[in-house]
């Protein structure tokens, strides 16, 4: 493919890309397909031969459609939301195409720098104390990061090897691993402090753990990985009070803040703590610059080596968006969570099993967990809408967490009628099957 093709292409992908997205409602949100489904329909190997666009475009429609769960679907009320916009998507073709693997500021600068200085326009957003910001000369920052996850595990390691350090010089006497052997991380079952928990959106005390962490010495990571984003609406920032005491704190704007996958920001209030941890100076890496100290070189705040220009997506959503067009998105969602719970409360069949904070309903039918598990099957096996549970206290929970850039309220009617009608008729199978055993 040279260039005059990749230019006409180009846009019959776009085009693509964007009825897949205007008409994503007439698709059923989630597959008809069984594990398995795709090793029939494609050949064993890979061709000799060149194919054409026109053969590898058909087969989008034949073979991959057909298996995809439509998570922008404004009946997918799954997981937690999955960020996407038009601007995300157009800067991530402009990631793509200039294609650097940003591991060093020379290996491309405009891709170091941008990220320093997109993460604190981001930790401006959510006012996030200063000691987080890069600034010009601070000695926090922040960092993308491929997932939550990462970001935990980035802190876990850094905050070992901060301890043994510390330790050491305390107690030179001790080797490396007579520490490690030693070494306690405080977790609940929900791991680290969270804001926001997966299960129910649930937010830890981080008054209380803040202060009992920074007298202990303790390292404290703070996971806002859905609920972070929410923090740029005013209303909602006394719900990370207390990240003052935090050491690292991470949240996802691939989740709620239209930036698409992945870029999980990560902030920390001594740089030093994660470089100490990671950093990694082969010749080949080293440049002139270096010795200025006034260098970002990200691949000492990271797991893998090589990055890819994400913070570009960030840059494009924030300009084109705005902070009040975000705001206004949040609060849409949320208002739509208020909605649905609304609708939860008028039926005294149901109960809402957590309070509803921002745009995640936990909510089941009042009766046995197994009473539950039906009902999420049935809802599930029509395939209308797609929902999953949790467990909250061994209680088998519904969840209903508001996902779609384009959901609205009529969306919401329609998956309250469709879980509602469900119920009736499953309560109705249940009674008669009880009425059946008590006869036998």
């Amino acid at each position: 493919m040279d260039a005059a093709e990749f230019r006409k292409r180009g846009k019959e992908m776009v085009d693509y890309i964007a009825d897949y997205l205007e008409k994503i409602d007439e698709r059923q949100v989630f597959p008809d397909v069984e594990p398995g489904y795709l090793r029939p329909l494609i050949a064993d190997c890979a061709p000799q031969n060149p194919e054409t666009f026109e053969d590898v475009f058909k087969d989008i429609e034949k073979i991959i459609m057909p298996g995809v769960t439509h998570w922008h679907s404004p009946y997918f009320f799954a997981y937690f939301p999955a960020a996407s916009s038009f601007p995300a998507l157009l800067a991530d073709m402009l990631c793509g195409g200039i294609g650097c693997v940003g591991f060093s500021w020379a290996a491309s600068p405009a891709c170091t720098e941008l990220e320093t200085v997109m993460l604190d326009w981001l930790g401006k957003m959510i006012n996030l104390p200063e000691e987080f910001l890069a600034g010009k000369d601070g000695h926090g920052g922040g960092v993308i990061q491929g997932s939550a996850s990462e970001a935990t595990l980035i802190s876990l390691l850094a905050a070992r090897t901060k301890t043994i350090r510390r330790v050491q010089s305390e107690k030179p006497e001790l080797t490396e691993a007579d520490i490690m052997g030693r070494l306690v991380a405080y977790a609940s079952d929900q791991f680290c402090a969270t804001l926001g928990t997966t299960p129910c959106c649930s937010f830890d005390k981080l008054l209380e753990l803040g202060p009992i962490c920074n007298k202990e010495n303790i390292w404290m990571h703070i996971d806002a990985a859905y609920a972070g984003s929410a923090f740029i609406c005013p209303e909602f920032r006394h719900l990370l009070n207390g990240v003052e005491f935090a050491d690292s704190f991470n949240f996802n704007p691939h989740k709620w803040l239209l930036v698409n996958f992945d870029c999980s920001a990560m902030w920390v209030k001594k740089r030093s703590d994660l470089t100490g941890a990671f950093k990694l100076e082969p010749l080949y890496l080293q440049h002139h610059h270096q010795e200025s100290g006034l260098v970002t070189d990200y691949r000492h705040w990271q797991i893998p080596l090589g990055r890819r220009f994400r913070s570009l997506k960030l840059w494009f959503v924030l300009r084109m968006y705005g902070v009040t067009g975000l705001q206004e998105h949040i609060r849409k969602h949320v208002r739509l969570s208020h909605q649905f719970e609304h609708l939860v409360r008028q039926d005294e069949r149901f109960e809402i099993c957590a309070e509803v904070i921002l745009g995640l309903v936990c909510f089941r039918l009042k009766g046995s967990n197994e009473l539950n598990e039906a009902l999420l099957k049935s809802i599930n096996a029509a395939k209308k809408i797609h929902l999953v549970p949790c467990h909250l206290r061994e209680k088998f929970v519904l969840r209903f967490a508001i996902c779609s850039r384009t959901v609205e309220s009529t969306h919401i009617k329609f998956a309250w009628q469709h879980i509602s009608q469900l119920a009736t008729d499953l309560l109705k199978t249940w009674e008669q099957n009880h009425h059946q055993q008590k006869q036998q």
